[in-house]
């Protein structure tokens, strides 16, 4: 009886289901984000921290490289009149770049938030450009202000003004960069107007039935709402403007007389013009750090004038209570 017991017992035992290892829940997330990890470890956290190791040597493209500490960075800070011209340039063109790239990109954004005819056709058109890469880009606009058959100057002389010569004058050549870099705002756009249609529409009406103008509607419903927009847009357009290059290097090549020779020019000619690899990597990283620099000043500074709902809201509660 106990071997019949023990026999059925096995065949039991062979007939059950194989038990199946669970998966781990914690590792499916990771399964998903790993092939951007591998990508940000192979193609930006490994270059960034080998540029890093760069800067303390000497290392020149041709040849073997030497270590030298700090050098590097004491040479730029102390001596280096080229890298302080290229940065006065860079801050010029932010200077001009930053706010004006804000402006317009909200003008559009606020033109577009109307309601009318047409809104995703012209929010298409608008966004366009800013698909087009640099080397197309600045074919399109030599063209445009070429001095002898430019478009610029054919519309500048309808009004009874001398053609200019933008690309080939100090004082135009830098303007003439920043309204190319214009061109690719739709980007900047886009995120002011998904900010605005964030804002309550009941905010406007009630407004609008007590007799707030359109001005007034502006600076105190709709500036204040989409601070923290603005905040993102201006770190991010003030961070483009600190490494434009494209536009600069084709259109006027740093010229005329270093009046376009931005930052990130120049460490591109150390590097691939002078094959100075460990002087290049640590111009970068200094850009680098003049950008961190500044990011973090705004931040630090924008509590004055940014304001989040979440913020709005606990205030009115309190007041309430």
């Amino acid at each position: 009886m106990s071997a019949r017991v023990m026999l059925s017992g096995a065949a039991a035992q062979d007939l059950a289901p194989p038990i199946r290892r669970r998966w781990p829940r914690g590792l499916t997330p990771w399964l998903f984000v790993a092939p951007w990890l591998l990508g940000f470890v192979a193609f930006t956290l490994g270059p960034l921290l080998y540029s890093l190791y760069t800067s303390l040597f000497d290392w020149p493209l041709m040849g073997g490289e030497r270590f030298v500490g700090l050098e590097n960075y004491r040479r730029i800070l102390s001596s280096d009149d080229d890298f302080r011209d290229a940065l006065w340039v860079t801050c010029r063109f932010a200077g001009l770049y930053v706010p004006i790239h804000l402006v317009a990109a909200l003008g559009l954004a606020l033109l577009l938030n109307r309601r009318g005819w047409g809104q995703g056709l012209f929010r298409t058109l608008f966004y366009l450009p800013s698909m087009l890469s640099g080397v197309a880009l600045v074919t399109i606009w030599t063209w445009i202000y070429s001095q002898e058959y430019g478009l610029l100057n054919y519309l500048l002389g309808l009004i009874g003004i001398a053609p200019l010569n933008w690309l080939g004058s100090p004082r135009w050549a830098i303007w003439s960069v920043v309204i190319a870099s214009l061109w690719s705002l739709g980007g900047t756009m886009l995120v002011f107007l998904a900010g605005l249609k964030a804002i309550p529409v009941d905010l406007y009406e009630a407004a609008a039935l007590s007799g707030v103008s359109r001005l007034k509607q502006f600076t105190h419903i709709t500036l204040p709402l989409l601070s923290p927009v603005l905040l993102f847009n201006l770190v991010t357009t003030l961070i483009a403007a600190f490494q434009q290059l494209t536009l600069a290097l084709l259109l006027t090549e740093g010229g005329p007389l270093k009046s376009t020779y931005m930052l990130a020019m120049y460490i591109y000619d150390t590097a691939f013009k002078y094959f100075d690899m460990g002087y290049a990597s640590a111009l970068s990283w200094l850009l680098f750090l003049i950008i961190l620099l500044l990011a973090l000043s705004v931040m630090r500074f924008s509590s004055l004038w940014v304001f989040y709902e979440n913020e709005i809201k606990r205030e009115s509660g309190e007041g309430q209570a």
